[in-house]
């Protein structure tokens, strides 16, 4: 069986994509495992599933008993290829499974296959200066799937499958949470927006960000993105802007970089965006590399113009 797990249901419902591909090329069952309440677990099965393992299991999210659960889902339903989440709880979930399990385990896995009866993957490596292609030798294996990485397969509201309620045996932890609290940020979630102007060091003041907040709200996204500098070395954004390999993966349907470089950190960040368009002075640049749409010229110029453009645009 292909066994699908994830704490975050959208990221889920986004794993269900390569897990219904693995499926059809092992012919076996697309099996989702869900711990906790879901009010709506037939959910999953709209989308590709054809089975859930419901576990009601309310205490939150400790690695130890998690693991003692989805170790039982996996020999109950004798799954063969598991694929996680990979976000914090599942990247740290999936190492502990595969220890237990004594077998191999891969981390952000862009792409998933069968050949001659293996499992292949492919992930990226040197900060996205090259693919590595592995294929694995033992069962289960246990990869991690980046978030945003696939869309959902279209919901079939005619689809049938089960949803089997269970229970495992977990070994209390010895881990005790005392507090949970939301952490400050700012009104923004780029790693869920649709448009996103980003800036860079191109920029030469923090007051100029506001250049950038125009473009952005002209063409109806408020959410800006910034490289390293701007939000790690110069603080003049907050890090839930922070774009780029150590800062957040985003995949909107169009990506402005204005004055922004290309380092690979940064592009391993935003290289999944539908549409790119770069603004830069500089021609050889490497941003122009990744992008779509290139504009060579002074982003204190093209902006102004650009987003006065776009308005004359919108009036006419």
């Amino acid at each position: 069986m292909v066994l699908v797990y994830s704490d975050e249901k959208k990221l889920a419902l986004e794993l269900l994509n390569p897990g219904s591909k693995l499926a059809r090329e092992t012919d076996k069952k697309l099996i989702v495992a869900h711990i906790g309440k879901d009010n709506d677990p037939h959910e999953y099965i709209i989308h590709g599933a054809d089975e859930v393992i419901n576990v009601e299991y309310n205490e939150g999210f400790k690695a130890d008993e998690y693991t003692d659960i989805i170790e039982g889902i996996i020999k109950d339903t004798n799954s063969k290829i598991i694929l996680i989440g990979s976000n914090k709880n599942g990247k740290e979930l999936a190492g502990r499974v595969a220890a237990r399990l004594n077998t191999g385990c891969e981390m952000d896995c862009i792409k998933t296959y069968i050949n001659n009866g293996r499992l292949i993957i492919e992930r990226v490596v040197y900060s996205g200066n090259a693919v590595s292609t592995i294929e694995f030798q033992s069962e289960p294996c246990i990869i991690t799937i980046p978030p945003r990485l696939h869309d959902p397969l279209p919901a079939d509201k005619s689809r049938k499958g089960q949803v089997l309620n269970k229970k495992y045996h977990v070994k209390p932890s010895s881990i005790k949470i005392l507090k949970v609290s939301q952490s400050k940020q700012d009104k923004i979630n780029v790693e869920d927006a649709e448009v996103i102007v980003s800036c860079g060091r191109g920029l030469k003041n923090k007051e100029d960000i506001r250049l950038i907040d125009d473009l952005a709200k002209v063409i109806n996204g408020t959410t800006i993105g910034c490289s390293r500098p701007i939000a790690a070395d110069l603080k003049w954004l907050s890090d839930d802007h922070w774009i780029g390999l150590s800062g957040h993966k985003v995949k909107p349907r169009l990506y402005i970089a204005c004055g922004i470089s290309g380092q690979i950190q940064h592009i391993a960040g935003m290289r999944d965006s539908d549409v790119i368009v770069a603004i830069n002075k500089d021609p050889d640049a490497l941003i122009f590399k990744s992008a779509d749409y290139g504009i060579v010229g002074d982003l204190y110029e093209v902006i102004p113009k650009l987003t006065s453009a776009i308005k004359e645009k919108i009036k006419g």
